[in-house]
């Protein structure tokens, strides 16, 4: 079998792998809460302890963003947030492989007056929502109360993609590359919702940089020229597991007024802004995992 073919058969040696790790994500989704808890808590530590690259991005990450902590608090932040990221893993595993409505009375959903009005001016809204741990969770929890589409990365994995896609499928009326900026302005335009995370580092040609946490950060223009090209209100979301770890919190933000402004620095200043004070909220939360701040400024040594 050549390597084009083994790409296109899902039953070939090289996707065992890929197989067992669906499988053991479809037990997962079936535990019990609080065995599936004590895995993802076990999952996060784990990773703390080994995954070392991953731990040097969290620690650099927490310096950066948090210098009013001390050594101490920024370390105990640092194991917070891979804790928090393993049960991410099984909040995940149970969004994508299970019906949402079995976790309805474990959320709570805040500002559902913001998108009634905004939904009023009859066009899409643009929801901007944020990379915490509980994402993918708290999209199959959303569609309980909001109909949204969805902007994502494919994956590398061929099987792992079409096993993600179809699970978003459940919980997003339809999913759109990143890349395809005329496929988020279509659905807009025709008055679909659609859940865009503009914070994450897409390199230097899609990016201006503006401050995250006083950091110059390569922050995404396109949420700007999306709002610009569609007349999209623009809402912020707010989606976070709860102390309990049993229960969760939605909660939409007013939309933003006077956006876009026409200056891209001072609009991504404003959405990093806007992501910052989500963040601040729980930052254990928060997918610090990520290079971040990757993409610097000409002449800037990298942190990483």
């Amino acid at each position: 079998m050549s390597q084009d073919d083994a790409k296109t058969s899902f039953a070939h040696p090289r996707y065992w792998p890929t197989w067992l790790a669906i499988g053991l994500m479809r037990l997962i989704a079936w535990l019990p809460w609080r065995l599936k808890l004590g895995i993802g808590r076990l999952i996060g530590l784990l990773a703390w302890r080994f995954a070392k690259r991953r731990r040097h991005i969290t620690e650099t990450n927490i310096r950066l963003c948090f210098p009013e902590l001390d050594e101490r608090a920024q370390a105990r932040l640092v194991r917070d947030a891979f804790i928090a990221n393993g049960l991410g893993l099984v909040e995940t595993a149970t969004g994508w492989c299970r019906d949402p409505e079995h976790l309805r009375h474990r959320v709570t959903f805040k500002g559902r007056e913001h998108m009634a009005r905004a939904q009023a001016e009859g066009k899409g809204v643009l929801i901007i929502g944020v990379h915490f741990s509980t994402l993918d969770l708290g999209g199959a929890l959303h569609s309980l109360f909001f109909p949204a589409d969805a902007v994502y990365r494919p994956h590398d994995n061929p099987l792992f993609d079409r096993f993600m896609g179809r699970a978003r499928a459940r919980s997003f009326g339809t999913t759109i590359d990143r890349y395809d900026l005329r496929g988020v302005v279509r659905q807009l335009k025709a008055g679909h919702n659609v859940w865009y995370s503009p914070d994450q580092d897409f390199g230097r040609d899609a990016s201006v940089f503006a401050p995250f946490f006083g950091i110059n950060a390569a922050t995404v223009k396109l949420t700007a020229k999306i709002a610009r090209l569609t007349g999209a209100p623009v809402m912020p979301l707010i989606f976070h597991r709860n102390p309990d770890d049993r229960t969760y919190t939605l909660e939409y933000l007013p939309a933003l007024e006077a956006f876009p402004s026409g200056d891209e620095v001072a609009d991504a200043t404003r959405i990093n802004a806007v992501i910052e004070e989500a963040i601040r909220r729980h930052p254990e939360q928060y997918l610090w995992l990520h290079r971040r701040f990757k993409t610097r400024p000409k002449g800037e040594p990298g942190f990483y």
